[in-house]
C-alpha cells in the first residue's frame, strides 16, 4: 500500500523534501507493524530496507558472541527516528541486529529502489546522503559518549 506523501513530509528525517522527492518516496514506501521481540534485521546480510521509525522503539545489538551470551545494547531507535543506513554504502551488509523492544510501527523503503531513485534524481540522492550520513555521525558520537561513559565507571 503506497504511503501518502504527507505523512512522509511530516517526518523529521524528510522535512523540506520538495513534493517531487516526497512523491517520488511514497511510490517506494510501506507500513509495516512488528510485535515486541521481533526480528527486523542480522548482522552481515544484506541490508535491503530503510525504515523511518513512526511509533515503539527498535533496540540494535551486537551478536552475541556465543550461543548463551545475550546481544550487547548499542542503541535504542525510537518514534521520528531512522534505522538501517547500511542500504546506501556499499557492500549494503547489515552492522548489526534489530529487534522491536515495543510494539512498532514504521515506514519501510526497499533498498534496490531506493538507490535507483538516488541514481535517477540525483538532487535526491544528496539529500539523502547527507541526511543518513548525518545520523550516522550522530550515531557515531552517541557510541563514543558510550564508551567513555562505561570507562569511567
Amino acid at each position: 500500500m503506497k504511503i501518502d506523501a504527507t505523512l512522509l513530509a511530516a517526518q523529521p528525517f524528510l522535512k523540506g523534501l520538495p513534493k517531487h522527492q516526497l512523491e517520488m518516496l511514497s511510490n517506494n514506501a510501506m507500513e509495516v507493524e512488528f510485535p515486541p521481540g521481533k526480528l527486523l534485521f542480522n548482522e552481515g546480510l544484506a541490508a535491503n530496507r530503510f525504515y523511518i521509525i513512526l511509533e515503539g522503539e527498535v533496540a540494535l545489538e551486537a551478536a552475541a558472541k556465543k550461543e548463551r551470551d545475550q546481544p550487547e545494547l548499542i542503541q535504542t531507535i525510537k518514534a521520528g527516528e531512522v534505522l538501517g543506513w547500511s542500504w546506501l554504502f556499499p557492500p549494503y551488509n547489515w552492522h548489526f541486529d534489530a529487534r522491536a523492544v515495543k510494539p512498532t510501527r514504521a515506514i519501510i523503503f526497499f533498498a534496490t529502489t531506493l538507490r535507483e531513485l538516488c541514481e535517477t534524481d540525483q538532487a535526491l540522492g544528496y539529500q539523502l546522503l547527507k541526511r543518513v550520513t548525518k545520523v550516522v555521525i550522530e550515531r557515531l558520537q552517541s557510541t563514543r559518549i558510550q564508551l567513555l561513559k562505561e570507562k569511567k565507571v
